[in-house]
């Protein structure tokens, strides 16, 4: 059999994380669950299978991408017809007989959404008059030498968020921001960027260390809530730091994997993306509800 990529969208809450485990539902477990169900492979999973990632419990995903020696008649809409969680395949492409879905992407993306403190009054006037953080991605102003630098509007969280990020993309050895014992030197790039009443932090890498993208996150909230910028560079220093001083991970429920990149030629299926975004649509509606329901209750105490 050919060995064909998909790409797959969940939410994560549901889910005891990515990878199979003993005892509790994950993502893997409801993809295997679904293939076996189609009778697209036999054994303890598919031939030639890999995962772009591992995402952890509660992590959602857009383009979580698996890879296997599939049946020519299996399309993304097949196996949604099998898959009975917040759970849905939505594109495929051909690839070689040697891919690896792990260990040939080119790079991944995460974004995260913090619903972060409304800027100043000053900060938004600033804006508006294009000189706020909110005329470049990355959140940064022109410097005279043509490189950018963070904006600097003071006591508003986002400008110091954007600064603190700023300190941590780069190459660098993120030890003490990682439960990792090895292989801890990545090279981040990305940006933040204010979006109503959240702050949309993008992190790209080749690669990620364990809870790298919420460590950074926690660290870049806490600076931007009032934290030295100083403890940016120790904890970026060779000296390991533990305990209190360390950065506990943001939570997951607001991290998404929303890119993969390979050399790949993906094929988007419009009967299943269809289904994808009606099954997130709906998804948000039930929250909303929820979310007002819980409003109510605290305002009315």
């Amino acid at each position: 059999m050919p060995r064909r990529a998909f790409r797959v969208a969940y939410d994560g809450r549901p889910y005891y994380g990515f990878q199979r485990q003993p005892d509790v539902t994950t993502v893997e477990d409801e993809l295997f669950g679904a293939l076996r169900r189609l009778d697209a492979f036999e054994g303890e999973k598919p031939p030639g299978y890999a995962a772009a990632g591992r995402t952890d419990a509660g992590v959602s995903a857009r383009a979580q991408t698996i890879a296997f020696d599939a049946p020519a008649w299996l399309t993304p809409s097949g196996l949604n017809s099998e898959l009975s969680g917040p759970l849905r395949a939505w594109a495929t492409a051909d690839a070689p007989a040697e891919f690896h879905a792990t260990h040939d992407a080119n790079w991944r993306e995460y974004r995260y959404f913090w619903l972060a403190p409304e800027r100043s009054e000053g900060a938004e006037r600033a804006s508006s008059e294009g000189r706020g953080p909110s005329d470049h991605s990355s959140g940064r102003s022109p410097r005279e030498d043509g490189e950018e630098r963070p904006a600097s509007h003071a006591g508003d969280a986002d400008d110091r968020a954007a600064e603190a990020l700023d300190r941590l993309l780069g190459e660098h050895d993120f030890h003490n921001l990682t439960p990792d014992d090895a292989n801890t030197v990545r090279e981040l790039s990305g940006g933040i960027e204010r979006d109503g009443d959240f702050l949309v932090v993008t992190l790209r890498a080749s690669g990620f260390c364990r809870e790298l993208v919420r460590r950074v996150v926690a660290l870049v909230q806490a600076v931007a809530g009032g934290d030295n910028f100083d403890r940016i560079d120790r904890l970026l220093a060779a000296e390991p730091i533990e305990g209190p001083e360390g950065v506990t991970p943001a939570p997951p429920g607001s991290l998404v994997l929303h890119d993969v990149d390979y050399d790949l030629d993906f094929a988007v299926e419009a009967n299943a993306l269809a289904a994808t975004r009606a099954m997130f649509a709906d998804l948000r509606e039930q929250r909303r509800a929820r979310a007002r329901a819980a409003g109510h209750v605290a305002d009315s105490l």
